[in-house]
Formats: structure tokens, C-alpha cells, sequence
């Protein structure tokens, strides 16, 4: 009887570890796989996320100027708050340099919220930067859901 429970648990264990194993695939290939965003250029890739904004409720969708922007590329607003977004289309992880770019934009352009918005995902040095200096990170899973 103790032989044909421990079988059972076996196969179930089995069983359940498969199914998440192939979750766990499935996951990694979905966020792998290429977005129209990926074959965007900088400021090409700073009008599509406006274009986001605005689809999701936002007003007064700004995108700054190219060079000289000090540190935010859209400038939005909704529901009364004020928003500073950077935006980084990279073929690798976001690094600290943007969340400190934002940290100055937002300050600069006296926004209340700071956001870096990117085609990528985070280094997690730039999640620690971003956590204390209270910077929005909208990754790649973030975009594609919106």
C-alpha cells in the first residue's frame, strides 16, 4: 500500500513539475520574442510611446526635444499628475544611467511622477537606483500589455 502511494506522488510530482517547466518556456520565449517597438530608432521609438499615453488616457502628451532635453523625452499628464518619461529603446538591460536621467528631468520640468519606459527589461542595480530615488520603471512586459 505505502509502495503505491509513494507511486502515485511520484507521477503526480512528475506531472506538475512538466507543466511548469513548460510555463516556465513559454514565458521566456514570449518575452523573447520580437515587438514592432524593437525595430523603432530613438526618437521614432519616443513618438510610439506618446502614442501609448495618450491611448491609455493621458493629456498633454509633450515629446521634448531630441538633444538637450535634460533628462525626460515625453511630458504627460493624467488624472492631475504630472509625469517626466524617459524613454530607452536598447537591445540590451536599462542600466542606472536612465533612472538618474529621469531623477533630473522630473525635477527639472517639476513633474511629480519620474518613469523610464523601455523595449527591455532592468539591470538590477537600476531597480535599487529607481526604488529609493521613487522612479517609475515601465519595462517591456509593462509596454506590451498596454
Amino acid at each position: 500500500m505505502l509502495d503505491k502511494t509513494i507511486m502515485v506522488f511520484a507521477i503526480v510530482a512528475g506531472v506538475v513539475l512538466f507543466v511548469l517547466l513548460g510555463l516556465l518556456i513559454i514565458v521566456r520565449i514570449r518575452r523573447q520574442r520580437p515587438l514592432p517597438m524593437d525595430e523603432l530608432e530613438g526618437h521614432d521609438f519616443e513618438y510610439y510611446c506618446a502614442d501609448l499615453l495618450r491611448e491609455h488616457g493621458f493629456l498633454d502628451v509633450e515629446v521634448t526635444k531630441g538633444s538637450g532635453d535634460f533628462g525626460a523625452d515625453i511630458l504627460a499628464e493624467k488624472d492631475g499628475v504630472s509625469y517626466a518619461i524617459q524613454c530607452k529603446c536598447y537591445d540590451k538591460p536599462i542600466g542606472v544611467k536612465a533612472v538618474q536621467e529621469v531623477y533630473a528631468g522630473r525635477d527639472y520640468y517639476d513633474c511629480m511622477i519620474g518613469v523610464v519606459m523601455t523595449n527591455q527589461y532592468f539591470t538590477a542595480p537600476a531597480v535599487e537606483l529607481a526604488r529609493k530615488l521613487k522612479i517609475m520603471l515601465w519595462d517591456r512586459g509593462y509596454i506590451d500589455s498596454m
